[in-house]
């Protein structure tokens, strides 16, 4: 299980901040993880402490250099044994719900945090242990890719959640998307509560719920749906609930 994550980033400061509030706060409160922050610039050997220089080959920007990403990562390793480094770019392998249980199962998580036009590809070659994106566009750094994989395995840290059953009931927990939710008032601005969600019985509200996910997964999400439909539950509402699309339109309540 997950015990420290460990962000090497030229801003610790949005460290802090994530390790302030939520969920990470209360965490790291209960004695559950570590987060720190870790500066490649106090692994600098030079005066300005200097991170970054001109790309071989020309072209804009600057490229993060060997030396303070190096010495960062093999403090970190020494002081952590067993840690498992990872690189935030658009060219790692997308991060899904899925694959969670597989990291959270590293008891201690380096996360390098890229800035300017990334990061020497020696480093990547040779001190990186896995490259991870959260998705297929450009961001200015890799902090932000690195606190939305920290939030995500967090929430499924055994202890941080108040109800565990809030983690398994969520968005992409069983490859669906989340059924809508209510709360008071029943009534507002013409709108109802769906009155099953009144009635007390479980088993009805439970269907419900599975079919307004599978429903919603449907209009929004379809490549999802797809595999979702291996689970029988799944495949038993699909012929009615496509009658329904059909007969009603895009309606999810």
């Amino acid at each position: 299980m997950i015990r420290t994550f460990s962000l090497i980033t030229l801003f610790p400061e949005l460290v802090d901040a994530f390790a302030a509030v939520g969920l990470a706060r209360k965490a790291r409160a209960a004695g559950l993880l570590e987060i720190e922050a870790i500066s490649p610039r106090d692994f600098a050997t030079d005066a300005r402490r200097t991170v970054d220089d001109v790309p071989y080959g020309g072209g804009p920007g600057m490229v993060m250099q060997v030396g303070p990403l190096r010495r960062a990562i093999a403090a970190t390793r020494q002081r952590l044994p067993g840690a498992h480094v990872i690189y935030l770019s658009p060219q790692g392998r997308t991060l899904r719900q899925e694959v969670l249980p597989e990291l959270l199962g590293r008891p201690h998580l380096v996360l390098v945090a890229g800035r300017y036009e990334g990061i020497d590809e020696r480093v990547i070659a040779r001190d990186i242990d896995e490259e991870w994106s959260i998705g297929d566009y450009v961001l200015s750094g890799g902090e932000l890719p690195a606190l939305v994989l920290m939030d995500a395995l967090i929430r499924l840290v055994p202890g941080v959640m108040g109800d565990p059953a809030s983690a398994e009931a969520e968005s992409f927990a069983r490859g669906l998307l989340d059924f809508p939710h209510y709360t008071r008032p029943e009534f507002i601005d013409g709108q109802a509560v769906p009155s099953v969600l009144l009635s007390g019985d479980h088993a009805r509200i439970a269907e419900w719920r599975l079919r307004a996910a599978v429903r919603r997964t449907a209009l929004r999400r379809p490549d999802l749906l797809a595999q979702a439909l291996s689970q029988p539950e799944i495949s038993s509402l699909w012929a009615e609930i496509s009658a329904d699309l059909a007969k009603d339109g895009p309606t999810e309540t």
